[in-house]
């Protein structure tokens, strides 16, 4: 069994690491004995995303954001917009993930359109939301609890027919005002958890990987692996983001 994982713009989205989900998907289906195949996808690429099970688009400043957009609005924002509602899974963080929604407002009042594939726009301030922190997932997709990094300016907000990935436990998420995390849209999965985000969570790596595989054959058993040593990294930074909250 074959997944095809295609990174989008690795060139220019690839902050704190972003890249090592990459690496953590891949190396969790090839444990279990299945073939990951990797597409990259740079500025200027002219593959295509079809037969593509799972897309991952990283973070980036307001620059990198801006530098993609021009490529971005050749057709690859089509072409997404085609793959999200096809049920395609896709992990999206910060930039990547504001770049699925309307628009970004920056706080002097210039505006990037962007793709609009989510119902949700991201306005940004000028003091910084910037930490670890956690939230819980909703209850539809597990109830786990996710450890991350953000460092973020910009304020989002979702809507009709977008649900919150989760619920700001300790930290900021999408606003630091309404405590919703990141955003869920068919086979979506937005946050602003840098880091990178999967090695210290592996259930919800696992997720994905479950997600995609269900689309592609219809059901899909993962075996279990041993991730005593990242249960140890998530329990440590749960544990310091509660002492921190206390």
């Amino acid at each position: 069994m074959k997944l095809k994982i295609c990174h989008l713009y690795p060139d220019v989205l690839n902050l704190y690491g972003d890249g090592g989900n990459i690496r953590c998907l891949t190396r969790r289906l090839q444990w279990r004995g299945m073939e990951a195949e990797l597409v990259k996808m740079p500025i200027g690429s002219h593959e295509s995303l079809a037969g593509v099970d799972l897309v991952f688009i990283g973070g980036g400043q307001d620059f990198e954001q801006q530098v993609l957009l021009e490529d971005l609005h050749r057709g690859r924002d089509e072409e997404l917009r085609a793959a999200i509602e096809d049920g395609v899974t896709v992990l999206a963080v910060c930039g990547g993930y504001q770049m699925l929604g309307a628009y970004y407002e920056t706080y002097d009042g210039q505006r990037c359109d962007f793709i609009g594939a989510l119902d949700l726009y991201t306005v940004g301030a000028r003091k910084r939301m910037i930490g670890n922190y956690m939230f819980r997932c909703d209850d539809a997709l597990g109830g786990m609890t996710v450890v991350g990094f953000e460092n973020h300016s910009g304020r989002t907000r979702l809507g009709s027919g977008v649900q919150p990935l989760g619920t700001v436990l300790a930290g900021f998420g999408n606003n630091g005002e309404d405590k919703t995390e990141g955003a869920h849209y068919k086979n979506v999965f937005g946050t602003y958890s840098h880091g990178p985000m999967l090695p210290k969570n592996p259930d919800f790596a696992d997720l994905l990987l479950r997600t995609a595989l269900e689309r592609r054959c219809g059901s899909a058993e993962l075996a279990p692996l041993d991730d005593a040593l990242e249960r140890m990294a998530h329990a440590e930074m749960c544990a310091r983001l509660e002492r921190e909250r206390a």
